[in-house]
């Protein structure tokens, strides 16, 4: 009837005083996130390490009624990850939705890696992302919420020059595909989201064999999905409450034929991922 798809498209439509906890907001899909959500009419609580950048943002929603709050944390740091969620709830009461979104890549062959580069990958990627889930969980389940992951096409298929990246999606994959299965008859939501290669600053602060950072991107961002087309891609797949999102066609492709011809796909991804510039491999 025409009145029930004018519900379901309403209720698929909007997020409308949900609590959302975006992390790694201050740029790239965390901030294309943070606008997705705040004009859905959520509440948001922003949470990066650039406390200047939150701020200018913070201040750009408040001037047109939007309600958020901004809270400097690094998520590889566990009091950070507690305070963020103790600081929401203090603001607005409870939290309905978690977004694991702060990330960092690295770029180098294992041979030539500071076994540093690969244990930052993994504290921000990987723990950050539990951190955080494990002092939003109490709200989350009272409230069925949701709890996303933002991964990567990496967490499916191995990218060499990418070992601690690849290493700390596959371990989020894993993470978040036990917490679905533990919460099967609780009501919460979980999401794991899988863009594929995105326009956004990740590989232009990727970290290189010694630490430290690229400084530019290795591949033409202009060819790439959008970061705010990826965040209104998750926002839908949050409100539909999907299990799994894997974006972009190439990434769809490359999962799909992992599974049918996986000793094929390794000769194709080790050959794609020598055509950047300055490859590892080559």
């Amino acid at each position: 009837m025409l009145w029930q798809k004018s519900l379901n498209l309403q209720k698929i439509t909007s997020m409308k005083d949900k609590v959302v906890v975006i992390t790694g907001a201050s740029s790239g899909i965390g901030l294309a996130l943070v606008h997705e959500c705040a004009g859905r009419g959520a509440k948001v609580v922003m949470a990066a390490r650039n406390l200047e950048k939150l701020n200018s943002v913070s201040d750009s929603l408040t001037a047109v009624g939007k309600p958020n709050l901004a809270v400097q944390a690094d998520v590889s740091r566990e009091e950070d990850c507690k305070r963020l969620m103790e600081m929401a709830v203090q603001k607005f009461g409870t939290i309905d939705i978690l977004i694991n979104n702060a990330g960092i890549s690295m770029r180098a062959l294992f041979a030539d890696l500071d076994m540093d580069v690969i244990k930052r990958v993994m504290d921000v990627n990987f723990w950050g992302t539990v951190y955080c889930s494990k002092y939003a969980y109490p709200y989350l389940q009272k409230n069925k919420g949701s709890l996303v992951g933002v991964s990567s096409i990496a967490g499916f298929k191995g990218l060499p020059g990418r070992t601690g990246y690849t290493s700390s999606k596959a371990a989020m994959n894993g993470f978040l595909e036990v917490l679905r299965i533990e919460n099967l008859k609780t009501g919460l939501h979980v999401l794991t989201a899988c863009p594929g290669f995105t326009a956004s600053n990740i590989r232009n602060t990727a970290l290189t064999a010694d630490g430290s950072v690229q400084g530019e991107s290795p591949r033409d961002e202009d060819k790439m999905m959008t970061a705010e087309e990826v965040a209104r891609r998750i926002v839908n797949a949050i409100i539909k409450r999907k299990r799994q999102i894997i974006l972009t066609p190439m990434g769809k492709l490359t999962v799909g034929l992992n599974k049918l011809f996986p000793k094929w796909m390794d000769k194709m991804t080790y050959n794609h991922m020598a055509k950047e510039d300055n490859a590892p491999v080559k």
